[in-house]
């Protein structure tokens, strides 16, 4: 068994001029943004909403920054699923120039399962539970148990 994280999706991206700063490289907080996009796209591609079975937050989000990237780059965001737990998960990603598959950057976001109404957590439901399970590991959990892997 592999302790290499599964990579469950690429997100292609260009590095825009308003993303620079006046360093002439991308600027430490669009880093998030990079992020975001590449989440939700593939919850919309996972799960034809941009969110897994369920409303979620972010209760934590790091960013370790390894080299510069410029206007113009093409980048990759790569995105695995790391820790499940009962109202939570983590989802870890790693930015790499395109063309060299040099290290940018590598993050992880913590999401958890919110209500909005009651203003509290709420454990994820079995659906989101069993598709990121699947995610994780890379199996199939059965005709019971969720979503089309990606």
């Amino acid at each position: 068994m592999s302790l290499e994280p599964v990579v469950v999706y690429r997100h292609r991206l260009s590095v825009r001029f308003r993303d620079c700063d006046a360093m002439g490289h991308v600027n430490h907080a669009v880093y998030f943004t990079y992020l975001e996009q590449c989440r939700l796209t593939f919850w919309r591609e996972a799960t034809g909403t941009p969110s897994p079975h369920t409303r979620v937050i972010i209760a934590r989000a790091e960013c370790d920054y390894r080299a510069p990237a410029y206007f113009g780059d093409e980048l990759e965001v790569r995105l695995s699923v790391g820790a499940i737990g009962r109202a939570s998960f983590a989802l870890h990603y790693e930015v790499v120039h395109a063309a060299s598959d040099r290290l940018i950057a590598t993050a992880k976001t913590v999401m958890v399962s919110y209500d909005y109404a009651a203003g509290k957590t709420t454990p994820l439901p079995e659906p989101a539970r069993a598709l990121l399970h699947q995610l994780k590991t890379g199996s199939d959990p059965g005709p019971e148990g969720g979503q089309t892997p990606v």
